[in-house]
């Protein structure tokens, strides 16, 4: 069973990996919307529902202000507009904003306005935590797009791009191949380590399970596959529950590496800096995932740095124990290594513009269905090495003390032995009353003992005679059974 569950977790990595290599043979151009190469203002939310006015004046400076309980308008120049062909599609890949309104401008003077709101993306949502915003076919080409956030948390973290309608189809269908497959990945591990805790009665493999299944949450709710079933949650709601989500995966992982690795083989001073900052990020993203306005940088920036440290210290506690021999270590060292390398990387490489925007979201997906496989694989492994010395022990055990309770020469029971194997039966007799067991059966003592035997010895030699007691004691063998007990006393055999 353990080999087959492997194999399927084996089976769904590879396809993950076949889908996280197809943007390396897809060169799709994608023409990023950054605030370096658009216009910006800022104005006063208009009522629900409605466009409002458009700012008189844009700023083509990269650092828009005072926008977050405002609107933020932002115009895309017609040099990106230019590149992105005849019929672009506009990709934003959600944030935390209270609604999002796009205008699609004509040559012919004509205008369409499309919008969503929190709680209300509609069918305009894709996974990958994208929303798509297609403009319709008309005769005249288009001439401009303009976008007007309300309540956007961040300006910097925003992320927008125009590509090709039939591209934008492609990478829907690809990007939605790679985030079911690393989420049932996730999902069976979870559900493996929970069992495998049980089984086995071990701390590692809950922890292991716990964090496989926020992973799960947090992987289903940035990529917006939680929305087939509460549409409800569109927006801002799910964006601050990926953030406290992130930041308990953290808690989690930490607590599964430390309780994998044997108390001795890590100091205590090492094990207990490494638990406390593991807390103060998960503590740090309670603030970080409600806050909607002030200094969301500075905070995230301050998380990123506790998250690098924490890997550092995670990373110090597996080389330790892996220089004090500790097996653990050594065999989950492939395990906890990539996704080290992967968060170390994106928290100093901005890798936000790769995998058609959710570069560094897919990756650390990736990461944790690699860390999810190599964790289910060397963990059943270990365990059933564990569990077959324990059989191995235990069977070693009982032959020992089956051999102590038998006379080495003809394999019959000692007087130990016979003492043991008869008291169940006296204590039938003594529960009857009397001598009789079941009707027609009573209790009988038979000692048998060999007449001159020592004739035998003399004559033959003790060869000889060690061979008439075998042989006697294998006649008398096949009476042994649960009413019939036969043992050797000395140089004489009993049976009862």
């Amino acid at each position: 069973m353990a080999m087959i569950a492997a194999r399927v977790l084996l089976g769904l990595c590879a396809w993950l990996a076949l889908g996280l290599a197809a943007p390396a043979f897809a060169a799709v151009p994608d023409h990023w919307i950054t605030l370096e190469n658009a216009c910006h203002a800022v104005g006063v939310t208009p009522p629900a529902g409605q466009d409002g006015r458009m700012p008189a004046q844009f700023s083509c400076t990269p650092d828009p202000r005072d926008y977050q309980h405002g609107s933020l308008w932002i115009k895309v120049n017609a040099g990106t507009l230019a590149q992105a062909g005849a019929n672009p599609v506009l990709m934003v890949h959600s944030s935390r904003f209270d609604a999002l309104r796009v205008g699609f401008f004509y040559a012919d003077g004509s205008v369409d306005w499309q919008g969503v709101a929190r709680g209300d993306y509609g069918a305009r949502w894709r996974l990958g935590g994208q929303i798509a915003f297609i403009p319709p076919d008309r005769d005249a080409p288009l001439s401009g797009v303009v976008l007007r956030f309300d309540r956007v948390s961040s300006a910097p973290m925003l992320r927008m791009r125009l590509i090709d309608g039939g591209q934008a189809q492609l990478q829907a269908t690809a990007m939605a191949s790679m985030i079911g497959a690393a989420l049932m990945l996730l999902a069976l591990g979870a559900v493996y380590n929970f069992g495998l805790a049980i089984a086995v009665r071990r701390q590692f493999p809950a922890w292991q399970g716990a964090w496989a299944t926020c992973m799960v949450a947090w992987g289903a709710m940035w990529s917006q596959f939680h929305l087939f079933f509460l549409p409800g949650l569109a927006g801002a709601v799910s964006a601050q529950a990926c953030t406290a989500l992130s930041c308990l995966a953290t808690l989690l992982a930490t607590f599964s590496l430390l309780t994998a690795l044997d108390p001795v083989h890590v100091p205590k001073w090492l094990g207990r800096v490494t638990r406390a900052v593991a807390i103060t990020c998960c503590a740090l993203g309670v603030p970080l995932s409600v806050m909607r306005s002030g200094p969301m940088e500075f905070w995230a920036g301050l998380l990123g740095i506790l998250v690098l440290l924490l890997l550092v210290l995670a990373g110090s506690c597996l080389i330790v124990a892996w220089r004090r021999g500790s097996a653990p270590a050594k065999a989950f060292v492939g395990a906890w290594a990539v996704p080290m390398i992967v968060m170390g990387s994106s928290g100093i490489i901005d890798v936000s513009h790769a995998f058609w925007g959710g570069g560094s979201q897919m990756m650390v997906l990736a990461a944790s269905s690699w860390q999810t496989v190599w964790l289910a694989v060397a963990a059943t492994r270990r365990f059933m090495g564990m569990r077959i010395e324990r059989d191995r022990a235990l069977m070693a055990e009982a032959a020992a003390q089956e051999q102590a309770r038998r006379d080495p020469l003809t394999g019959l029971r000692n007087r130990r032995g016979f003492l043991e194997a008869i008291a169940p039966l006296l204590d039938r007799v003594n529960e009857t009353g009397g001598p009789t067991l079941d009707e027609g059966d009573t209790v009988a003592l038979l000692l048998l003992d060999v007449d001159r035997f020592k004739m035998i010895n003399d004559s033959h030699g003790h060869e000889a005679g060690d061979a008439v007691l075998v042989t006697l004691a294998r006649r008398l063998a096949r009476w042994d059974g649960a009413l019939c007990i036969s043992a050797r006393l000395g140089a004489r055999s009993l049976r009862c």
